[in-house]
């Protein structure tokens, strides 16, 4: 989508907000079909972080999504907060509304099976979702 849908901005909104982090979606981006529970972008860094942390050839990747997002790089930007940069985290600035959505415990939904089975973490441009619906879509473990 050219404009972000602002419905999708605003439950971005409410989950970065920490009041909710129980919101299901699945969105259609590229073609593809995500399923899966939205996340705070602290708490989905932190989970990849943790992930990475434990592979022994991806380990030093970890700090990279353990730092604050801020502007430039992952190092900390003490003068405008952990809302700042415009690819590091999930606002362009501060006060600016979510560009991102981002999935844990969520599935790329192909044919009747989902992938991968455990659930992976995703991060999603909200300008980039052509098409989306409340809930998890169901699907096949086998």
């Amino acid at each position: 989508m050219t404009n972000p849908d602002r419905l999708l901005v605003d439950i971005s909104a409410l989950v970065e907000s920490g009041q909710s982090n129980q919101m299901s979606l699945t969105v259609v981006v590229g073609g593809a079909v995500i399923t899966g529970r939205l996340a705070p972008e602290a708490v989905w860094r932190e989970r990849v972080s943790e992930v990475l942390n434990d592979s022994d050839r991806l380990g030093p990747f970890s700090a990279v999504f353990g730092a604050e997002p801020a502007a430039g790089g992952p190092e900390k930007d003490t003068e405008n907060g952990p809302e700042s940069g415009p690819e590091g985290g999930d606002r362009g600035g501060r006060g600016e509304p979510p560009a991102y959505l981002h999935f844990h415990l969520a599935r790329i939904l192909q044919g009747n099976i989902g992938i991968p089975e455990t659930g992976g973490m995703y991060r999603v441009a909200i300008e980039d979702v052509s098409a989306w619906t409340v809930g998890d879509v169901s699907y096949s473990d086998h």
